[in-house]
């Protein structure tokens, strides 16, 4: 059941990441903007979820399949380093290294960022 779970996330996450791809070079943006879009919200997403469970039982992560589902398989799938890497070159070699170190920047601080602030918002007021 857990391998199905996370086989149906990731579906659902790689069609949405496409998704939103078209969507960011419709609006005129070029193709890191999507890659930042879709890391940034499945950052935020993912440490939403983590922060909402993390007073669970210990290990339900792993065994529960709706989590399994969101977590490892649409995360898995909406986030990607593989494009990242491939944008972060691709930028090197069309606009410079400023271009390809920014892009790098960016996205670390912004993925790091969201999730920490997503994270401290779900923790509860003590």
């Amino acid at each position: 059941m857990n391998f199905l779970a996370i086989f149906l996330g990731g579906g659902l996450g790689s069609v949405t990441r496409y998704a939103l791809g078209l969507l960011i070079k419709r609006l005129g943006f070029m193709a890191p903007f999507g890659t930042l879009a879709s890391n940034v919200l499945a950052s935020a997403l993912l440490l939403g979820i983590i922060a909402t469970y993390s007073n669970a039982i210990e290990g339900s992560l792993k065994t529960n399949p709706w989590l399994l589902l969101w977590t490892v398989g649409f995360c898995g799938a909406f986030s990607t380093f593989s494009t990242f890497a491939a944008d972060t070159l691709s930028l090197f070699h069309s606009h410079g290294m400023a271009w390809s170190i920014g892009n790098v920047v960016v996205n670390v601080v912004f993925c790091i960022a969201t999730g920490w602030w997503i994270w401290s918002a779900m923790q509860p007021v003590q």
